[in-house]
This record gives structure tokens, sequence and C-alpha cells, in this order.
């Protein structure tokens, strides 16, 4: 008999921001969130060495191609504060994929909002069974890699 040994919703989750994201190892990645320290934790268990918290990063420079924001227990008015500070720290090509947990009804149009007002676009989204999963990158992304 096959035991079977389910897959943690925490795990499950980061599984689909990686995929959102679409990076890989050699990303530069940035963290956010409530979780940020497990988040980063767990990216290196699965082998992805360039990870940093908001609290290690150092100065914002646009250094980062992939930004995981984990925002659980949280409301959109702290994360558009947080997100004012970490679009510093993306590169103009970067990836942003949010995970949010909020029980507001109109969380998903106000994340949108928010994005649009920073200069992203939502790539995709999906509803999961304990939130929102959001892929946005910025608006002018593709001219940019085009003229460079």
């Amino acid at each position: 008999m096959t035991s079977f040994t389910p897959i943690p919703t925490r795990e499950r989750i980061l599984d689909s921001m990686i995929d959102l994201a679409r990076c890989s190892k050699l990303h530069r990645i940035i963290v956010a969130g409530s979780r940020a320290p497990d988040l980063m934790l767990s990216l290196h268990c699965r082998g992805y060495g360039r990870v940093s918290t908001v609290a290690t990063c150092g100065l914002p420079y646009g250094q980062y191609g992939v930004a995981l924001v984990d925002w659980q227990g949280r409301s959109i008015k702290a994360l558009e504060t947080t997100m004012d500070w970490l679009v510093q720290f993306l590169a103009s090509s970067a990836v942003l994929v949010i995970w949010l947990d909020s029980p507001e009804r109109t969380a998903n149009r106000k994340l949108e909002l928010m994005l649009d007002r920073l200069g992203f676009h939502v790539e995709v989204g999906t509803l999961c069974e304990h939130g929102l999963v959001v892929s946005a990158r910025r608006r002018d992304a593709p001219q940019m890699a085009v003229a460079a």
C-alpha cells in the first residue's frame, strides 16, 4: 500500500509563487512579509542561494530580479507602504509575486490599483485556498529590454 504524505499548505503556496515568478536558482530574489525569514530558509533549502530579506538586502539600487511577498494577516494599506519602499530594490525587468490572504472583499481590486500606481501590470493572478497569488511586471519592462 502506498502511503500519502500531504504537502503542507505553505509549501504549495511557495511552489505556486516560484512557478509564477518563473525564477531560476540564479536569480537574485528578495523576500518580504510576515514570514520572510521562513520563506528565505525554504528557498535556501530548495537550492536558491541568492535570496535576501528586506532586513538583509542593503541599499536599494535595482539589483533584484524577483520579489516574493508573503502578506499574511496584514492590511492592504500596510502592503502599499512596504511596496513603495520595496520597488526600489527591483530591476526594471523584475517580476513581483504577492501572496495575499486579506479577508477584505475588495482586496484584489485594491491590489491591482496599488500595483498600477507603482507602474506594474498584473500578468496573472489566481485564487487559492488561502488567499490570492498575483504575478506582476513593470509596464515598461518590454521596452526597456529592447532598448538594452
